[in-house]
């Protein structure tokens, strides 16, 4: 999981294998795969950024991929 902000403050995990998309309008939309939308305070480079390291983590290696 990983830690994403909502726009009133508070803290939220999301499992990043369940986001389908991320968009922004102007704040940071995620969509998920169930198509449940959560908007985040973060930029897409932290996100992506919070990604490689979850990925990293558990032991994916994006090369592999």
């Amino acid at each position: 999981m990983i830690e994403v902000t909502r726009l009133n403050g508070k803290k939220y995990w999301v499992n990043p294998h369940q986001i389908e998309t991320m968009e922004c309008r102007p704040d940071l939309t995620l969509t998920m795969l169930s198509g449940k939308s959560v908007v985040v305070k973060e930029t897409p480079e932290e996100i992506i950024s919070r990604i490689v390291e979850y990925r990293k983590k558990i032991g994916i290696n994006s090369q592999d991929d």
